[in-house]
């Protein structure tokens, strides 16, 4: 049985699911240098996609198209070649009917033959998703599932292998509010709103280690909280009612801030956002715990998924594993919508067999393209070993090795790796990816040596929940560490087939130290390089290896001094 998912809104991707089996997952922003969020305008890129695999669209038993805006039905306007479509799809959360409900559809244009088509709504992609990826579903286990995504409140389900329900909302907080805060406060700050980017809510996470939560400001946002959004107030109630209008409840979000801004005039943008985080982790922390004590009649092991953009936030996902009310957490790699394609087709899936486990990789993502680079590059071949002497010298290297990873973060696929030792090096990261001086460079570190490095340390192999460096080793590798002592970690077990393992074992025998400095491989806003050719292009590393190959830069061209940082004077390549 071939299912072939389509995400064809913000975050736009093709997925193969065969017989249980993840074969790939196509996210558009990462073909062709694309923009972040790219959404599929064309169905010919289906067509491709499957192809690129031997396939035709004759070769997929179900297609499924994610469902998105709309209280009863979504609606797609695309192209095929050159002819005008306007198909019809699931709305954003489930019907009455339930979860696993889909709306059906015909008129789906493949390469010049017309297909039917099922959707199911966007939420449940999420719920699956998340679920089918677990380790819960692999075992047979029982799971609540929280999906938080932008333009809806928290919302708890239960799975289980005989089917999946709705539980409730937890509070009436959309997850754009986290961006909403930043358009409001600190260096995002937009007085007209003009300038719309969700990519704020990531940035903020970094923001708010230059602030400390004041708790006068939390107790203003929980007052402000009540009347707005909780209370039995005119206002409130049309804000819970009208949660379906985005346009409306991204309003009444705005116009929480601006009396927020009133309130807070006096406090630093750093503290009043580091506050928000706060007042929103105790917020679900607690409603979560009032939940579960509601529905404590559910049996078996207690376990939670987490999927929605909300799903990013590390410091929430860690706040959730620490309370103790969960016997394990799981985040998938992709819990935002990267993961939406994947989540039609376990839908298909699920209604077919039931909630059970999908067999997948996170490296299942675009394979490499073929391609030299420009005559100012020199190829030669260099060994994993001479690739971390190199390391060493302090000199990064875009590294590109096998399939891209799933989701939005690098996870040694598409990487920039650099030595962590330098207290300059995150700087200059920062600097030629153009990126703020606040935000942290993540490390990558093998699996069995993070607890002694990192509290707690423990494996965390998509870069999904929060961990602290031990103080003895904070002077040790400066550029991994955060403003308030975090690092985002990624780690990668010795018996990865990934080509990165090898790299960071050498690494190992030569300097002592089990990780590098990692940043993703991209032009600025846009997704990972495809290729060795994109990354020599962008050119603001003098290395790229791919397949056992060095290309360097023969004319190197510096950063310019005014935007380098004067301790990287010995720390470029």
């Amino acid at each position: 049985m071939r299912i072939c998912g389509i995400k064809l809104t913000h975050d736009g991707s093709v997925a193969l699911v065969e017989d249980g089996r993840l074969v790939f997952c196509i996210e558009q922003e990462k073909r062709d240098n694309n923009r972040r969020y790219q959404t599929i305008e064309n169905l010919d890129t289906v067509v491709l996609a499957l192809a690129e695999h031997g396939l035709t669209p004759n070769d997929i038993d179900q297609f499924v198209i994610d469902g998105w805006d709309g209280e009863v039905e979504s609606e797609f306007q695309v192209l095929s070649g050159s002819e005008r479509l306007t198909l019809k799809g699931a709305p954003y959360v489930e019907r009455p009917e339930g979860l696993l409900f889909s709306n059906e559809g015909s008129g789906l244009v493949l390469d010049g033959k017309s297909v039917s088509y099922r959707s199911y709504a966007h939420v449940t992609g999420h719920v699956t998703s998340a679920y089918c990826t677990s380790p819960f579903a692999k075992n047979g286990e029982p799971a609540f599932c929280l999906v938080w995504d932008g333009c809806i409140f928290p919302r708890l389900y239960h799975v289980a292998p005989g089917g999946g329900r709705f539980l409730e909302c937890l509070f009436p907080m959309i997850g754009h509010a986290y961006a909403v805060a930043g358009h409001h406060f600190g260096p995002y700050r937009q007085p007209n709103r003009t300038n719309w980017d969700l990519g704020v809510a990531g940035k903020l996470m970094a923001y708010i280690g230059l602030g400390t939560p004041d708790e006068d400001i939390i107790t203003v946002f929980r007052s402000l909280y009540e009347k707005h959004f909780a209370a039995d107030t005119e206002s409130a109630r049309q804000y819970r009612e009208n949660i379906s209008n985005g346009e409306a409840s991204l309003a009444a979000t705005h116009d929480f801030f601006a009396e927020s801004a009133l309130r807070l005039d006096a406090k630093r943008a750093e503290d009043i956002l580091a506050s928000f985080h706060v007042f929103l982790e105790r917020l679900l922390v607690r409603e979560m715990a009032l939940a579960l004590l509601r529905h404590s009649y559910f049996s078996g092991p207690r376990n939670l998924c987490i999927a929605g953009g909300c799903g990013l936030n590390i410091k929430w996902n860690s706040a959730l594993r620490e309370t103790g009310l969960f016997d394990a957490v799981w985040v998938p790699p992709f819990p935002n919508d990267s993961g939406s394609a994947i989540g039609a087709a376990c839908s298909a899936m699920v209604a077919d067999k039931g909630f059970g486990p999908l067999e997948w990789s996170v490296y299942s993502g675009p394979a490499l393209r073929s391609g030299d680079a420009s005559s100012e590059w020199d190829a030669r071949p260099c060994s994993i070993r001479e690739l971390a002497a190199l390391l060493a010298s302090n000199k990064p290297v875009v590294f590109l090795a096998g399939r891209a990873e799933l989701g939005p973060r690098a996870l040694g696929g598409r990487s920039i790796l650099a030595a962590a030792t330098s207290p300059g090096m995150k700087d200059y990261l920062n600097d030629i990816k153009f990126r703020e001086h606040f935000r942290p460079v993540a490390p990558i570190c093998l699996e069995d040596r993070a607890p002694d490095i990192f509290d707690p340390g423990t494996p965390d192999p998509y870069m999904l929940f929060d961990h602290q460096t031990r103080p003895e080793w904070r002077d040790r590798i400066p550029a991994v560490v955060h403003l308030d002592g975090s690092a985002r970690l990624q780690t990668i077990s010795r018996t990865s087939q990934q080509t990165a393992v090898e790299l960071l074992i050498e690494y190992e025998k030569l300097t002592g130290i089990p990780l590098l400095c990692n940043t993703s491989a991209n032009h600025h806003g846009r997704g990972f390089f495809p290729d060795v050719a994109a990354a020599c292009e962008w050119g603001r590393v003098e290395h790229v290896w791919c397949d056992g190959l060095l290309w360097t830069k023969m004319l190197a061209t510096e950063v310019p001094s005014s935007e380098r940082p004067a301790e990287m004077d010995t720390c470029r390549a």
